[in-house]
């Protein structure tokens, strides 16, 4: 199947099956005239050698006659064939007169010239000419002259010669001319031919142009409308099927996008229900069979004395919170992913809200021994979510005293660069491997499982500072440092 977006190739295009019947039409009558033209060139010129080989014929008998119509009683000299003879055909003239043994020529006679005189007189029989009209017949001599042969009026041979081969030199030039007429004739019909058939197919090569962009939906492009006949009809025709169709499309695209935007939602509802369950379901296990373990052995009394059930109940009260605190984050990042959770943009003292912060977890931070750090000074001035940040840096901060080592340092560093401003908390201990790196903000992500669980850690901390990052639209991360680990966020800076 021929690929339609290629351009024809010229015998295919419309403008040869214009051009070429019409120029081949014309090549096929050129040479049946010219074929037909050889046959009358020639007979022409065989008509026009005879009509001037009479005119001479007339001229001499006039020339030997006198004015009374007798011929005449002198001798005539040579000289005058060439002074008093009509000769338009310029053929050689020998006239014999028998009589007085004269020759006429208006060549000078030779002896091979006078031999085929001789010949012809000879081979010729006069008789026959002395009683009719005209006295003279026309003969062809061994193709090589075409011959007028006759009596005068006076009684004396008439040869009139003219050479074959200027006659037939004429009949060819005659004909290499027609064909040079021809073929410029030609040359110039298929000219005009093919400028008329440009002006006809322009315009419509332009629409195929047109209906080839149209077809790769290009409709920026419109055909010709400036023509008064049925090219501009059918340009008028194709712009307003392509508005049309680019209408059509343009609703469909945007019916499609909706649609695909929709199924795009509901996948991910659904796959955020699903990995919510799981999740749920996993973390929840553990808690949920030691409360029903300490809640079956107290049924079972299986430890009478007072601090024994004092310790189960402990324990059930200790798995219960925890269940509720990892519910109640679990509905926090479902808000905050589900974009439910509006924000409450405001400029307030970042270096503030981080004092009063790392002032409320100082008694974890002296239960560790921990050496605490600030490196920044105030105020710092930020847009942002002023409880939603205070969500952000409280989980940084509780998951750096958790995994800093014992007597260890923790470091709060703030920097101002671009407009923007960047919070980092470093916790000194061990680093956290590529994988960890990568997957540390995932939902329920734990690294050590044993150690997070030691300290109560769901692993949905780091997942709500994702979140809530994403909401604002800002940076945040984590990074290994020489003897530890910085976790950051950025916020914008605060001018006005």
């Amino acid at each position: 199947m021929r690929d339609h977006g290629v351009k024809p190739h010229f015998r295919h295009s419309l403008r040869f099956k214009l051009v070429g019947p019409v120029v081949g039409i014309t090549i096929i009558a050129v040479l049946a005239a010219w074929f037909l033209s050889n046959k009358l060139i020639r007979n022409f010129y065989i008509l026009d050698a005879r009509s001037n080989l009479i005119t001479t014929y007339e001229s001499c008998n006039r020339l030997f006659m006198d004015e009374f119509g007798f011929p005449r009683p002198f001798t005539i000299a040579s000289g005058e064939l060439y002074e008093n003879v009509d000769n338009p055909s310029n053929a050689t003239i020998f006239i014999v007169d028998y009589k007085n043994n004269e020759v006429y020529s208006s060549v000078i006679v030779t002896e091979k010239e006078a031999r085929s005189l001789q010949r012809i007189i000879d081979d010729f029989d006069f008789n026959e000419l002395k009683n009719t009209r005209p006295s003279y017949k026309f003969q062809n001599w061994q193709d090589e002259t075409f011959d007028l042969v006759g009596l005068l009026d006076n009684g004396d041979i008439i040869i009139l010669e003219r050479p074959l081969e200027q006659l037939n030199n004429s009949i060819l030039f005659s004909s290499r001319l027609f064909l040079i007429i021809a073929m410029v004739i030609i040359s110039l019909e298929a000219g005009v031919v093919l400028f008329l058939s440009s002006r006809v197919t322009s315009p419509i090569i332009r629409m195929s142009q047109v209906a080839r962009r149209m077809s790769r939906l290009d409709f920026e492009v419109k055909a010709p409308e400036d023509k008064n006949d049925e090219i501009g009809e059918l340009g008028h025709s194709m712009n307003e099927m392509s508005a049309k169709l680019e209408h059509s499309i343009s609703e469909l695209k945007s019916a499609n996008a909706s649609l695909a935007q929709d199924i795009r939602e509901k996948e991910r509802i659904e796959e955020m229900r699903s990995e919510f369950l799981s999740h749920v379901s996993h973390e929840l296990k553990t808690p949920l069979a030691l409360i029903q373990g300490y809640a079956e052995g107290l049924k079972d009394s299986v430890n009478d004395d007072a601090e024994s059930r004092d310790f189960y109940c402990d324990v059930i009260a200790d798995e219960a919170k925890k269940m509720n605190t990892l519910i109640m984050k679990l509905l926090n990042l479902n808000e905050l992913e589900f974009g439910n959770e509006k924000l409450n943009i405001a400029r307030y003292d970042l270096i503030e809200q981080l004092d009063n912060i790392i002032a409320a977890n100082q008694i974890l931070l002296e239960q560790k021994n921990v050496k605490m750090t600030r490196k920044y000074v105030g105020p710092v001035y930020v847009w942002a979510d002023a409880f939603m940040m205070s969500e952000v840096f409280t989980n940084y901060l509780s998951n750096a005293i958790h995994y800093v080592k014992e007597g260890g340092e923790i470091r709060v560093t703030v920097n101002e660069i671009d407009k923007k401003v960047r919070v980092s908390v470093f916790d000194e201990g061990n680093r956290l491997s590529e994988e960890a790196l990568q997957k540390v903000f995932v939902k329920f992500y734990k690294e050590d499982a044993a150690r997070t669980r030691e300290y109560g850690g769901s692993g949905i901390g780091l997942s709500i500072v994702e979140a809530i990052q994403k909401s604002h639209g800002q940076d945040y991360g984590v990074y290994n440092a020489e003897n530890g680990v910085v976790f950051y966020y950025e916020l914008d800076g605060g001018v006005e």
